[in-house]
């Protein structure tokens, strides 16, 4: 998915509040429009004003649940990215992925579609035609290393991710491991995410690994997690430390829980570019501009096969130099 803020300025992000159990923050979400008039409204929990990143986890969306009839559910045209991998995960509803790789993919709930950007690769997203009336999920981004963000790009698709149940809850596993059952997906740093669904009335208790720090996103029902009441787009952080985290919800409830090790890097994240510095961002727009406008033999973007629309605008870059942001600001 595209940042489609006009004005993606680093400071307006969402605001931490004060935890009840040590060593956690709650994130709350601030909304953003993608598109115009008919925009979808997501609700954005990651940057957060002090806490930028879980692991390599920069990025967290969560979208409807929309009416894709009454409002056109998601249509986001090719846009770039460049130094991060894309995770698409749906509760409802269908999204159709292209990219300039020529994949063409119609993601559904319960698989996961992955794309890494490398050194620079264009998308879209959009409700297809005759998609289900509802729409649900969330869009996820991972910063890559510095070993791995100028590699070249690539897509992948899994739909035979782990999955077991546990009392009233049913646990997927997206990417890393989780109770050593691990997801096929490709990533870069050592991380996990999951999908916990929760039946009313019930919990799990989730294990943890030790040597990461992680993030309970609830996506759709207020959920209960170390004293936390975590609604619906908000975020709870857990630092490292910890072997387990006790789950629990007082009606059906879908989350994420997401984790991985301290990300050492400083980030310039603009747009939808991850970088390390201005003149990197700098570069990366003047070549997606360039080819927006008039498509080279040679791109970094190539141009997304099958979708007629035309390619998203950059936005104005802001007057001031973008600096390289650590993943907490203490």
């Amino acid at each position: 998915m595209s940042n489609l803020e006009a004005d993606p300025a680093e400071q307006r992000v969402c605001v931490e509040n004060a935890a009840p159990a040590p060593g956690t923050e709650l994130l709350q979400p601030r909304e953003v429009p993608l598109g115009g008039a008919r925009a979808m409204t997501v609700r954005r929990a990651l940057p957060g004003r002090n806490r930028r990143m879980i692991g390599a986890w920069c990025f967290a969306d969560v979208y409807g649940p929309t009416d894709v009839g009454a409002r056109g559910g998601m249509q986001v045209p090719p846009h770039p990215h460049i130094g991060l991998q894309t995770v698409t995960w749906l509760v409802h509803g269908h999204v159709r992925h292209r990219d300039g790789l020529g994949s063409d993919q119609l993601v559904r709930p319960g698989r996961l579609s992955l794309m890494t950007a490398g050194h620079g690769i264009a998308h879209s997203e959009r409700s297809p035609d005759q998609a289900p009336a509802r729409l649900h999920g969330a869009q996820l981004w991972v910063a890559l290393p510095e070993a791995e963000r100028e590699g070249a790009p690539r897509f992948e698709h899994h739909d035979d991710l782990p999955v077991w149940r546990t009392g009233g809850a049913r646990v997927t596993v997206i990417a890393g491991q989780v109770a050593g059952r691990r997801s096929p997906a490709r990533v870069h740093t050592p991380l996990m995410g999951a999908e916990v669904v929760l039946s009313a009335g019930t919990g799990v208790d989730l294990p943890l690994d030790p040597a990461f720090e992680h993030g309970v996103l609830a996506l759709d029902a207020t959920v209960n997690a170390l004293g936390h009441r975590v609604e619906a787009g908000s975020l709870l952080y857990l630092d490292p430390g910890r072997t387990e985290v006790g789950l629990r919800a007082d009606q059906d409830a879908h989350l994420l829980v997401l984790g991985g090790e301290p990300f050492a890097e400083d980030l310039v994240m603009w747009w939808n570019f991850v970088g390390r510095g201005h003149e990197e961002i700098v570069a990366a727009r003047t070549r997606w501009e360039g080819e927006r406008e008039a498509p080279g033999t040679a791109p970094r973007f190539a141009p997304v096969t099958g979708d007629e629309g035309p390619p998203l605008p950059a936005p104005t870059l802001p007057n001031a130099r973008l600096r390289p942001r650590p993943r907490h600001r203490k």
